[in-house]
């Protein structure tokens, strides 16, 4: 049903194409588009994460969305956006179905052109160079080619920069410069202080730089400190630093390079602190201090040059995956220089070898890499070839052949299905992966809580054959009534995926009141939940909790101390759910209540792990003694 109806739909289209000579320029606003327009502009926040995403997927679901194949194609492309934001892998499902829905059209270029951009910052993610390029230059030719078209001058400066950058770095440098210029004949339309108004200067000057124009780069130098000067504090100086630095070293004066290695590593030796797992600030600061290492090798200075790259070689040793090749060849081919100016010629030629050894693994990886990319590459290409020229075709055969219509529609009307049922088994075949992966999941977390649940029965029978050993019956009875209560719960939670967070507190309630009869109440319990907050209707796995539960009271609390006690307080924020379990701990200010020594401990640990990145246990001893155990719950 469904393929016929997108067969129908692309009838119709087609159709509407070929009995009309001039397709209106506008079309009339509808309640769906009044709706989008509204909706595109809002900004994303944690608090409004949830109600945006109803809000696009009901215009999505839309019947009547399909009926306009620019508003779908925008749609998509929104949504794309939407998830970008979040950083979620299905921000590239979205955006290659607006693509593939926008390229069937023959004009929309400002939608075109964000799509493609949004290609680009995709397949940009993905470490695919040259499949980014070519998405990131399709972009910013419609910018080039169109100065009427409607896209913000921010817009179209971002789609020039990115193309210029993607164009450096794969060194087609005249075609970065073009675009650099394109992009700094828009910067006075931006707002004053917006870092768009910089990036085509510094990326101009590092560019001159590579063609070593030490005059050009000297006139963007003086351009980048004029503009620091117009918008005081609105820039990092970061960049300039880096460029005066490579400036004076092209020169050469090495002391002025050296003064502004020296500047820049200050700004460095910040950020790395601040984000040492993060690639950009560690390379960053690996490089800067290799720089450094340089200037002073170059001044004669071999202490000090030798100093530095120490202190470059324990950044490397403490990230060694995060350290780029073209850094790494740097360090050993500087190390090398200075181990030959003090003599050491063999050390010398060992880090020559290395620096070898490095650029021919990483000058294999990066062919490899372009090899693979220029199949796809070239499939690009040819769609987007075969796409223009079914376009061009169909307009030709509208014009010469308006009595045969019919077999227009027809003809066109099997590419494009071709064209859909190849994308249907492609989006076929990665949801059956998907799926796959949760069903992977999802029994993974079965496995897990079958593995817990017979350790919670085993204690719990333990202490009972303990009563009836010690031929307490009434308290034996009134625990196997218990039990059995608890039992059943346990049961009943132990066949859902998910329960109520409400049903979950009540069996902690059952399970600590068994254990108050088993050890005489020996210890007191205190379960906080927040009235303003209404969180017994959240979802969870069920027996997440129990097992810490159990831990705070065999490990973590005195049962010889009348003021032993366990607290549980529960808390939302935003969708994370935080359950503190703390317990009074033991004399001496001593507690053993942290789990993963025991078998349900790690199990439960394990299935934290399984709820996502944000999912979490943190343990912490309390000053006043005692532990207390902090879980962070994704909702």
């Amino acid at each position: 049903m469904r393929f016929l109806k997108i067969f129908m739909l692309l009838s119709i289209l087609i159709g509407a194409n070929s009995c009309k000579k001039n397709e209106p320029k506008t079309k009339p606003e509808t309640t769906l588009s009044k709706a989008f327009d509204r909706l595109k502009d809002k900004k994303l926040s944690a608090e409004n994460a949830d109600s945006l995403k109803t809000a696009w997927f009901s215009i999505y679901n839309n019947p009547e969305l399909k009926k306009d194949t620019v508003l779908f194609a925008d749609v998509n492309y929104n949504i794309a956006r939407f998830y970008g934001m979040q950083n979620n892998d299905s921000a590239e499902v979205y955006v290659k179905r607006a693509l593939e829905i926008i390229e069937l059209t023959a004009t929309n270029l400002d939608l075109k052109a964000h799509i493609y951009m949004g290609m680009g910052n995709v397949c940009n993610q993905k470490v695919l160079e040259h499949q980014a390029n070519y998405y990131y230059n399709k972009a910013a030719n419609i910018v080039l080619a169109n100065d009427t078209i409607n896209i913000s001058p921010k817009a179209k400066t971002i789609m020039l920069l990115a193309a210029a950058q993607s164009n450096k770095s794969l060194y087609q440098l005249e075609l970065a410069v073009k675009m650099n210029r394109a992009a700094l004949a828009l910067v006075n339309k931006l707002e004053p202080g917006d870092i768009n108004r910089r990036r085509p200067l510094v990326q101009l000057a590092q560019i001159f730089l590579d063609y070593k124009m030490a005059d050009s780069v000297q006139t963007y130098i003086q351009k980048i400190e004029q503009l620091d000067k117009d918008f005081p504090g609105a820039y990092d100086p970061d960049f300039l630093y880096e460029t005066k630095a490579s400036y004076y070293y092209l020169r050469p004066d090495y002391k002025n390079a050296l003064k502004y290695h020296l500047l820049k590593k200050e700004l460095d030796e910040e950020q790395y602190k601040n984000e040492g797992t993060n690639p950009v600030p560690v390379n960053n600061y690996y490089v800067t201090l290799v720089n450094i290492g340089v200037c002073y090798n170059l001044l004669n200075d071999n202490d000090n040059a030798l100093a530095y790259l120490k202190n470059a070689e324990k950044v490397q040793s403490e990230h060694v995956d995060l350290i780029s090749a073209e850094n790494e060849i740097l360090y050993y081919k500087t190390l090398s220089k200075i181990q030959k100016n003090t003599s050491r010629i063999g050390e010398a030629l060992a880090s020559m070898e290395k620096a070898f050894e490095v650029q021919n693994e990483n000058s294999y990886n990066q062919n490899m890499q372009a090899v693979a990319e220029m199949g796809s590459l070239y499939q690009l290409q040819a769609k987007d070839n075969f796409i223009g020229k079914l376009n061009e075709n169909i307009k030709i055969n509208q014009l010469e052949l308006k009595e045969n219509r019919l077999w227009l529609i027809i003809s066109a009307l099997v590419v494009v299905l071709l064209l859909l049922l190849f994308a249907l088994i492609y989006y076929r075949n990665k949801q059956q992966r998907d799926n796959q992966e949760r069903e992977k999941i999802t029994l993974q977390q079965q496995l897990l809580r079958t593995q817990m649940e017979p350790h919670f029965i085993f204690n719990t029978l333990s202490a009972l054959q303990s009563s009836i050993r010690l031929d307490k019956k009434e308290e034996a009875i009134n625990y196997l009534s218990r039990f059995s209560r608890l039992l059943r719960s346990s049961l009943e939670l132990s066949r859902e995926q998910t329960v109520p967070l409400g049903d979950e507190i009540e069996a902690l309630e059952n399970y600590l009141n068994l254990q108050q009869l088993r050890f005489e109440n020996a210890f007191e319990y205190e379960l906080n939940i927040p009235l303003e907050q209404d969180i017994e209707m959240l979802m969870l796995p069920p027996m997440l909790i129990q097992p810490f539960v159990e831990n705070a009271i065999i490990h973590g609390i005195d049962l010889g101390n009348a003021n032993a006690k366990i607290t549980l307080n529960f808390e939302l924020n935003n969708n994370l759910l935080t359950v503190q379990i703390a317990d009074s701990g033991k004399k001496g200010n001593v507690s053993n209540a942290i789990p993963g020594t025991s078998l349900s401990g790690t199990i439960t640990k394990e299935r934290i792990r399984l709820l996502g990145k944000n999912a979490s246990v943190e343990i912490h001893q309390n000053e006043k003694g005692g532990t207390t155990v902090v879980l962070n719950i994704p909702i």
